[in-house]
């Protein structure tokens, strides 16, 4: 019998560890308790919004938006069937259709103020429907 940990893609590995850091950090630190689900992505846009304005330096919160990309990544994953991929160090997320994603370097647009992994996901996985 194999588990669903043992049949990812091991280019799932590290993004899906990111991603539940992320989401213990928040339970911790912001009380804020994420489902892995899209709607769950308004609050992570909310998050790295609040992060911007306090005007933290990117060195600061680099490792901790790779956990919320990586969060949004583990949503389109679990909303669209896609799978990570890995190469270079570089993490993205193919969709069913075949396109590649990136929600780690959206979680740094999104703190640069140009980016929505809410967005992201709803774009990814195609549904027309707001997250």
């Amino acid at each position: 019998m194999t588990t669903q940990q043992e049949t990812r893609p091991s280019a799932a590995t590290k993004p899906v560890r990111w991603a539940a850091d992320a989401v213990a950090a928040l339970r911790e630190g912001e009380r804020l308790r994420l489902d892995y689900s899209a709607r769950s992505l308004w609050s992570v846009d909310r998050v790295i919004e609040d992060i911007r304005r306090e005007a933290a330096p990117y060195a600061a919160v680099e490792l901790v938006l790779r956990g919320f990309g990586a969060y949004a990544g583990e949503v389109i994953a679990r909303q669209s069937g896609a799978e990570w991929w890995a190469s270079g160090g570089e993490h993205w997320i193919r969709t069913p259709d075949g396109r590649l994603w990136d929600p780690i370097d959206e979680a740094r647009r999104c703190y640069t103020g140009e980016g929505s992994l809410r967005l992201l996901c709803r774009d990814a996985c195609g549904d027309g429907r707001n997250p």
